[in-house]
Formats: structure tokens, C-alpha cells, sequence
């Protein structure tokens, strides 16, 4: 179904989503992404880490910023 959209496609879409959604709020999305794509990693590192390791003890991970948001 998606195989055939091509350069002209995207830059529609792309102009049908900054229209909507303005500037301000595309870039404060791309921040976040950002973020969730930092946290992934470093998860992913720990992670690997810890199997490394051996350590069977879990541990919290949630980053910072998130914790502050949730309160």
C-alpha cells in the first residue's frame, strides 16, 4: 500500500502535518521523541549490562524528567 508514495507524497504529507500541527508544537514532538529514543538506549545499554554482568536485582530506569512529570 506504501510502496509507491515517492518524494512528492512525503513533502505533502509533510506540509499537510506542519500545517496542522504548527512549528511550535513539531518541534516540541521531535524534543520528545528525542528523549524517548536517549532513554531507550541507555536501557538498552544497562540492560546489556546487566546480563554482563549476572546481577539479578531490577532496578528503576525511568529517567528523571518523567518522574517529575507524573507529579
Amino acid at each position: 500500500m506504501l510502496n509507491n508514495i515517492g518524494l512528492p507524497g512525503l513533502l505533502l504529507i509533510a506540509v499537510v502535518v506542519l500545517v496542522l500541527f504548527g512549528r511550535g508544537k513539531i518541534s516540541s514532538l521531535m524534543g520528545e521523541v528525542g528523549k524517548g529514543i536517549t532513554a531507550f538506549k541507555k536501557g538498552v545499554s544497562d540492560g546489556s549490562k546487566e546480563l554482563e554482568d549476572g546481577s539479578d536485582h531490577a532496578r528503576d530506569v525511568t529517567p528523571a524528567d518523567a518522574e517529575k512529570d507524573k507529579a
